[in-house]
């Protein structure tokens, strides 16, 4: 089957356009291409194995085509299209709300690429209002009910950073919906579609400019308390507050070696700290410096360091290490430049 060059341009780009456009807008280039890429292709691979199963799902029951449109496949979809975001939440390569939204629609881009693709070749039509439908409104669809999870995700992460149901369940629930109501045509197709290009590029720029709002309050709070702990750390002098008389302590709890490790340790992740934040920073302002040496070799030490300390020695540092998602977040970020 000839597939017509405006169908096929009005079925697929919508979506890439739109991924394109949420990748522009990221001022402090949180995802990079590397990312992007990976979570189209995920996309894509969630879209194979949805297609077999809907299908065998189909001719294994007698649920009718409309039935498990509204009902079955939302769940499957959603669920399949989730998985990637998961294992990014679990492992903190997400930080931040906007690159939950651009990571969650990149999955969704590539579902809707392939789902569309495979319409092209099996749907037997010229009518070009359909291929804007699925063009402006299913694959658009696709694309913003995967940032929901991502984005509901990652804004539950530092209330239950260790409970991933508890992150993860609630974007999921709200994703399904919005697929299930969307896949029931309670309005006709064309206002779905005219809602959906309406709705969601707003729902984006909302989720941004929060986003970004909460990065440069993080970056101006994180830069003075590490700036402060760093000063602390290099003067020697570790008696003239409760934090220092804290640290002071360990000497009486852990070997003098052990401790010369945990307070190495602990300037190392203070300085990793700061260099992350001045690497966003420096993004925003338009520059992309090239990776450097002494970074590298200061993660690799830090690796080092956290097998030497022990478990024991992590948790006597846990007040001040900033083992939070966004925190190991930087590592992951600083170790892919």
């Amino acid at each position: 089957m000839n597939v017509p060059i405006t169908q096929l341009a009005v079925g697929l780009l919508p979506v890439g356009v739109f991924l394109g456009g949420l990748v522009y807008l990221d001022s402090y280039k949180l995802v990079t291409l590397r990312a992007t890429l990976i979570a189209i292709a995920v996309g894509c691979a969630a879209a194979l194995v949805a297609l077999a199963a809907n299908t065998a799902l189909l001719d294994s029951t007698e649920i009718s085509a409309s039935i498990f449109s509204r009902y079955v496949a939302p769940v499957l979809e959603e669920c399949l299209k989730a998985v990637y975001l998961a294992y990014l939440l679990q492992k903190k390569r997400i930080g931040f709300m906007v690159d939950a939204a651009i990571c969650g629609f990149a999955i969704g881009a590539g579902f809707s690429m392939v789902e569309n693709l495979y319409y092209l070749q099996t749907v037997d039509t010229g009518n070009l209002l359909i291929w804007i439908i699925r063009g402006f409104g299913t694959a658009l669809m696709h694309g913003g009910t995967t940032a929901v999870v991502g984005v509901l995700g990652r804004s539950l992460q530092d209330r239950f950073p260790e409970r991933l149901l508890y992150t993860f369940l609630p974007g999921l629930g709200v994703a399904i919906l919005i697929h299930s109501v969307f896949n029931h045509f309670f309005l006709s197709p064309v206002l779905s579609t005219f809602l959906t290009l309406c709705g969601l590029p707003l729902v984006m720029y909302l989720v941004f400019r929060y986003s970004e709002q909460s990065t440069r309050e993080w970056l101006g709070v994180g830069f003075d308390t590490d700036q402060a702990l760093l000063q602390m750390l290099t003067s020697g002098v570790l008696l003239e507050n409760k934090v220092g008389q804290y640290l002071a302590s360990l000497q009486d709890r852990f070997p003098g070696e052990v401790v010369a490790d945990l307070l190495c340790l602990l300037r190392i992740h203070v300085e990793l700290s700061i260099n992350a934040k001045g690497l966003l920073l420096m993004r925003e302002a338009g520059f992309e410096p090239g990776p450097d040496p002494e970074v590298r070799a200061k993660l690799t030490e830090l690796q080092f360091l956290h097998k030497s300390v022990g478990k024991t020695g992590l948790l006597a540092l846990h007040p001040f290490m900033h083992t939070s998602s966004r925190s190991l977040w930087e590592l992951h970020m600083l170790a892919q430049t």
